[in-house]
């Protein structure tokens, strides 16, 4: 598997996201902002978390229009796999490749912790590691977690078996206890808990490691 990973400026997980991919058998590539094209033979994307350009206009916002991101979205666009953490995960609402948006958290106040998550859907590359309704812990970093969208959209993710994860006891008042959702091609992934903060013993939990190893094992079987 080679994986590459964006870096804004403000980005602050983008190292954390390199080293968890490694650890899954990855061939990390670092991608700049200011690049236009992605290097030959990626088979995954990773957009980090962090506060990209500063999270001005809204959190997303700016880097979705960034000189990399129309490669990002052809890319998704020709089938392959991305994966947005938090910020990340803000971006690709930004992009168009993921439907919804990431509000103000209800509680108007950041948050930092663990929560623990379930296991909504094992039917993509991304959870195929972990059992339906399995209950992870993974921590959470966010102002502007609180998952959004219309009725309509929110009844086509539930019937599509689109929502990857669900909090176990809502934080941030996101619809449906929503932590993930899915592209309607199920290669596109974005989550607000940061998985990458829980792969390695020394983080304190592992369980996050199970997203990048049964990642890794879809491209090896390919």
């Amino acid at each position: 598997m080679k994986a590459a990973v964006i870096t804004f400026p403000g980005s602050n997980c983008d190292r954390d996201l390199a080293v968890a991919f490694e650890a899954a058998g990855a061939e990390v590539v670092r991608i700049w902002h200011k690049d236009t094209v992605l290097p030959a033979g990626v088979d995954v994307i990773g957009v980090p978390g962090g506060f990209s350009y500063g999270d001005y206009l809204r959190s997303g916002a700016i880097a979705a229009r960034s000189p990399i991101g129309q490669a990002v979205v052809d890319f998704a666009g020709r089938g392959g796999y991305v994966l947005g953490i938090c910020n990340g995960f803000q971006v690709l609402t930004e992009m168009g490749l993921l439907p919804g948006a990431l509000m103000r958290n209800a509680g108007l106040k950041f948050l930092s912790k663990p929560v623990s998550l379930k296991v909504a859907t094992t039917e993509s590359a991304f959870t195929a590691g972990y059992a339906a309704g399995q209950e992870i812990v993974i921590p959470i970093a966010h102002h502007d977690g609180n998952y959004t969208i219309d009725a309509e959209g929110l009844a086509a993710l539930e019937a599509e078996d689109r929502v990857a994860f669900r909090y176990s006891a809502n934080p941030n008042g996101s619809m449906n206890d929503i932590a993930g959702v899915l592209s309607a091609n199920r290669r596109v992934l974005g989550l607000m808990p940061h998985p990458e903060r829980a792969a390695d013993p020394a983080q304190g939990g592992t369980d996050g490691a199970a997203l990048f190893r049964a990642l890794s094992g879809v491209m090896a079987r390919a």
